[in-house]
């Protein structure tokens, strides 16, 4: 028997939605793929439903790459209010406890420092963790009790841009991989004598890929062509700006392509952009504007981790 013949268009690139409230990240994934009939599509790090902004969704070959996406440094924009604390750390949870407490601005801006670098994180128990092949938030949602460990995260910012009025105060926050801002604001409302949950949250980006170039999925669904849909997708390479990136020549493209290790000339080793050769631990060979892999350098060897089947 003949190979069976996937269904769909074997497109690859990036697209950028700018999801809405109350909308799952699997569900616009998958309208996505159905929108722009393609073959393999997946996200590069999950949005909760109340939350807005940027969700990464990867077409074909991208989806070799999502995992360095996800790792991406993010922005936010997001709403604490105080007063209450919620089962889920946001507005769809129920109240479990409560505070008069209101802070103030000066009682903010003074913790703000104690939340920023390396800190330690207990996630939420409604989050996509697995504990004991489950996700976290089924077996919170069946009513058990889930023990996560704290963690080490990364907020490389975090700044309070408003108040408008004694119960919310709004920030913005650039966070590292594995970090939860719904834990941060629980943390946070904690540390200054009272409880408060994410009423409000907008991811603005992820690595390079910023809200402000992200299409709804209303609006995909109001375009009548897919040439149309087509130009809302980025080449690979656009997301991958989080990783170091160096230049090789045709032949030594080839070489990659075929999962064999490429040399990069001193020249183009000079030109490495984004780290020093000796801080390098991953590099995206570029050729024409065009992904060609992804690959560990040892010296000036390109060995091939992920090979991007993309022609020219």
């Amino acid at each position: 028997m003949g190979r069976r013949r996937k269904k769909g268009r074997p497109i690859s690139g990036w697209l950028i939605i700018d999801k809405a409230y109350d909308f799952g990240s699997t569900e616009a994934v998958s309208k996505a793929k159905w929108l722009f009939k393609a073959q393999k599509a997946g996200h590069a790090g999950t949005l909760d439903p109340l939350a807005t902004g940027v969700l990464p969704v990867a077409f074909g070959e991208a989806t070799k790459t999502s995992a360095y996406v996800m790792d991406a440094e993010k922005h936010y924009r997001f709403t604490a209010r105080w007063g209450e604390a919620r089962s889920t750390d946001d507005a769809e949870g129920d109240v479990i406890a409560t505070s008069d407490k209101r802070p103030s601005r000066t009682e903010i801006e003074a913790a703000l420092e104690k939340f920023t670098g390396e800190i330690e994180q207990t996630p939420p128990q409604f989050s996509a963790i697995k504990v004991g092949g489950e996700r976290a938030y089924d077996m919170a949602r069946d009513g058990e009790t889930v023990k996560l460990e704290p963690r080490n995260v990364m907020i490389h910012d975090l700044r309070l841009i408003d108040m408008p009025s004694a119960d919310e105060a709004v920030f913005e926050a650039v966070t590292g991989k594995g970090a939860y801002v719904r834990a941060l604001v629980r943390d946070l409302a904690r540390a200054l004598g009272t409880e408060g949950y994410v009423s409000a949250l907008r991811r603005l980006a992820v690595g390079s890929l910023k809200a402000e170039d992200g299409v709804t999925l209303e609006a995909l669904e109001a375009m009548e062509s897919m040439e149309e849909r087509d130009a809302t997708l980025l080449p690979i390479v656009d997301a991958l700006d989080v990783m170091p990136q160096a230049t090789i020549d045709g032949p030594q493209a080839d070489r990659l392509r075929h999962g064999q290790p490429a040399v990069l000339s001193p020249a183009a080793a000079k030109g490495v952009r984004g780290a020093r050769i000796g801080e390098i631990d991953g590099v995206l060979a570029v050729l024409h504007d065009e992904a060609v892999a992804i690959c560990n350098l040892d010296g000036l060897k390109l060995k091939p981790v992920r090979v991007l089947n993309i022609s020219d």
